[in-house]
């Protein structure tokens, strides 16, 4: 499981999501699949800025809810502690 963190290109807008396939996940947002008026269409948030992985669906979730609670400033300190140049990740 994992819990991630989209952003778009001027990385002014953030998106914390959780899956069970990071890949996936990421196609499925890049390529509008789902719902058409999605936060992540609307706000073009495709890029990803950080993931953390976890051993159960439960701790995934509550660590994305944690992280949803954090004001801006908190989430950019934890993006930069392993993306200090909030570089667009891939995932293979």
């Amino acid at each position: 499981m994992f819990v991630y963190i989209l952003t778009n290109k001027i990385k002014s807008t953030l998106y914390i999501g959780v899956t069970n396939d990071l890949q996936r996940r990421l196609f499925e947002h890049k390529n509008g699949i789902g719902s058409f008026n999605s936060f992540t269409s609307k706000y073009k948030c495709f890029y990803l800025v950080h993931f953390e992985e976890f051993g159960t669906p439960k701790e995934a979730i509550v660590r994305e809810k944690e992280l949803k609670k954090w004001r801006r400033e908190k989430k950019n300190q934890l993006i930069e502690i392993e993306n200090p140049n909030w570089d667009f990740l891939e995932i293979d």
